[in-house]
């Protein structure tokens, strides 16, 4: 019996050498819009320039939860009628701005926010918000 060589089949190969080169695209690729190279979508824009111009101020959020078991919240943080505008005064900076938003549950009883307001009111602060979900 006679035997006859094969032809050898080529081995499949992973060529390393251009993924290398796809990563190392990629990579410079992702580098450079970190960095903003790339320009952002947008006009470019250059401000006037005014001699009267002011600072922004920041805005504080103060956020007072009421539910509905007669608990009152400030910022997430139990508190009291009375200890409530000390707790606003002790967030305010002058270089910011507080907004006070009243946040309550819908059973709440309308004494229950009308009492808020009041102490909110005679504690100095005028401006209110109310939260409300869109229907």
């Amino acid at each position: 019996m006679r035997h006859w060589d094969q032809a050898k089949k080529p081995r499949a190969r992973i060529e390393i050498i251009p993924m290398i080169d796809v990563m190392m695209f990629l990579l410079v690729f992702f580098v450079l819009i970190s960095i903003n190279v790339i320009p952002a979508l947008g006009v470019k824009t250059s401000l006037p320039t005014s001699s009267e111009t002011q600072d922004l101020k920041t805005v504080i959020n103060a956020i007072v939860t009421m539910g509905k078991d007669g608990e009152l919240q400030l910022n997430g943080k139990p508190t009291t009628l009375e200890g409530l505008t000390p707790g606003i005064r002790a967030m305010e900076r002058p270089d910011a701005k507080v907004t006070i938003i009243i946040n309550g549950d819908k059973t709440v009883e309308m004494q229950r926010l009308l009492d808020v307001m009041d102490a909110l009111k005679g504690g100095g602060f005028e401006s209110m918000s109310i939260a409300a979900k869109k229907k």
